[in-house]
């Protein structure tokens, strides 16, 4: 987790964090309290606010269908600040000075990695909305975005059905992208092709320039970008500038969504690919009924974004989890939530699987020129959430519950 934070500074919010026992939540009679932390400042803020726009509307809708076992879900809102010292911090202000019955959020692993001391100590569930690289297991956290074998291993099959056979990787500087590049390069070697490449820039870093003269010398088929934020913005303008727009060089991204392509202009990214559990564009009507709820609440053609339906769909399941166990306590929570059927949602159907990750469903998706995915591969079927590949972690398994 280079670029991310100072550990000294780290290290004493924990402790300070780990110090404290975990009250009992206060709950008022007629509602209760869940903590929304994400990122509304900072590098981050370009993707975390809509996330907390989607848990939001999750909130208010069920709230206006009559709330959870009788009461009415009231948020406590709070800025991450895209600062994994701050995520652990504020994190334990919910739970601890809140009251919070449970929290939603998260984006980068250094900021879930942060928060989960304070949750195992605090005994308290956070429900992570975003793709990471997985291994990772823990009874406090409810992980609906794809697991590496979810979205970075179908990316890689699509490439190698497509004949790719030389790829570069380029990542921020922090723990998933260089434990989802340790785990495309086990792989990119176990079916014999090549790494041209691995240069890493800082979280928000924005001078591409030495990255790109290295792309430009190895000559690669496709690039794996697991850059995140709005570090995307200046890598995609700068390769343009250097003769390497999307159309001439691949571009497969893991952070991109469109919400981002909107921010960052359709025409820059137009042609690039993106691997993720949803797209905007998927058919059904349930992902009808949430654009058409969203865009009535954010916007007429607000975007929409894979970790933006999963933070809505983590808000119900954790109603459905709460009405099963007739409880909020986190712990019968847990363990109603991995007990649930399949749930009907925008992205389709869904469930925890018992290690506490999402079944789902992977996608392929090309950007066109209006900022949306058009789907061009997915996979047979759901797939079963792996945190731990075989092949970089082999033998290791999650605790039994």
């Amino acid at each position: 987790m280079r670029g991310m934070y100072k550990p000294a500074g780290l290290a004493a919010l924990l402790l300070a964090a780990t110090s404290l026992s975990a009250p009992a939540p206060a709950w008022a009679a007629d509602t209760v309290k869940v903590g929304v932390l994400q990122s509304l400042t900072g590098t981050m803020a370009i993707s975390e606010v809509t996330v907390k726009n989607a848990e939001i509307l999750a909130i208010e809708e069920i709230n206006a269908s009559g709330g959870v076992l009788g009461k009415k879900i009231e948020p406590v809102v709070e800025d991450g600040a895209s600062d994994p010292a701050i995520f652990a911090q504020k994190a334990t202000k919910l739970v601890q000075d809140g009251g919070v019955v449970t929290v939603f959020g998260g984006w980068t692993s250094a900021s879930r990695k942060a928060m989960l001391p304070v949750f195992q100590k605090l005994k308290s569930l956070l429900w992570y909305p975003v793709q990471f690289e997985g291994n990772e297991c823990s009874p406090n956290i409810m992980y609906s975005g794809a697991q590496p074998n979810q979205q970075i291993l179908p990316a890689l099959q699509w490439a190698v059905e497509k004949g790719y056979k030389s790829y570069f990787l380029i990542g921020s500087d922090y723990v998933f992208p260089r434990t989802a590049n340790l785990i495309l390069k086990k792989h990119i070697d176990a079916d014999k092709l090549k790494v041209a490449g691995e240069e890493y820039v800082p979280l928000g870093g924005t001078d591409f320039s030495a990255v790109i003269a290295k792309v430009q010398a190895a000559k690669p088929d496709i690039i794996f970008s697991t850059l995140n934020g709005d570090s995307n913005v200046s890598f995609f303008k700068q390769m343009a500038a250097a003769g390497l727009p999307s159309a001439k060089l691949p571009v497969m991204s893991f952070s991109i969504g469109e919400q981002e392509a909107v921010a960052m202009g359709p025409s820059l990214v137009e042609g690039s690919y993106a691997a993720w559990n949803y797209f905007q564009s998927l058919d059904g009507a349930a992902n009808k009924k949430f654009v058409t709820a969203y865009q009535a609440k954010f916007g007429a053609g607000a975007a929409v974004t894979d970790p933006m339906v999963h933070g809505y769909v983590d808000v119900y399941a954790w109603k459905a989890a709460v009405e099963k166990a007739g409880s909020f306590d986190p712990e019968k929570v847990r363990a109603a939530a991995v007990a649930l059927d399949y749930l009907d949602t925008a992205m389709g159907k869904v469930k925890f699987a018992a290690n506490q990750s999402l079944v789902q469903t992977g996608y392929i998706g090309q950007l066109d020129p209006t900022g949306q995915f058009k789907t061009i591969w997915q996979s047979k079927g759901t797939i079963d959430p792996d945190p731990y590949d075989p092949l970089v972690f082999p033998g290791k398994k999650c605790p039994a519950s």
